[in-house]
């Protein structure tokens, strides 16, 4: 029973301030800057969506860098956040989906973002590129 306690307290997040949705969207965007995203693009969803407060889109070069930007990043959400992020694409490579409840962010291989054009569909109202 002992050990059933203590696997259950490993997985659960860390004990940290979740923070406000702009709090988490600054980090984020601090992040993929550090690690040299590329035509970062952030979206203000609020009142427009309900799925999320912003949206982030960024590009990596390469199946690779765009795997290891959402790995890292989803950990340091959870460092910093204590917040679990829920991961698609990631087997792929060419379009990582990452939930954070507050944020979705898109990184994108440049060909795949090109094909679908998300921003596009997101861009009216409160959109703001990031040099």
């Amino acid at each position: 029973m002992a050990a059933n306690a203590a696997t259950s307290t490993a997985k659960a997040a860390p004990e940290k301030d979740p923070g406000t949705s702009e709090e988490l969207l600054a980090r984020i965007v601090e992040f993929l800057e550090e690690e040299k995203a590329e035509e970062l693009v952030q979206i203000d969803l609020r009142g427009r969506s309900q799925i999320a407060d912003y949206m982030v889109i960024c590009s990596g070069r390469s199946t690779r860098q765009v795997t290891a930007l959402a790995e890292k990043l989803a950990d340091t959400i959870k460092l910093d956040f204590g917040r679990f992020s829920k991961m698609e694409g990631k087997a792929q490579g060419d379009w990582v989906l990452l939930d954070t409840g507050d944020v979705v962010i898109h990184i994108f291989r440049p060909e795949v973002r090109e094909f679908y054009q998300l921003e596009k569909m997101w861009l009216p109202g409160g959109t703001a590129e990031i040099e």
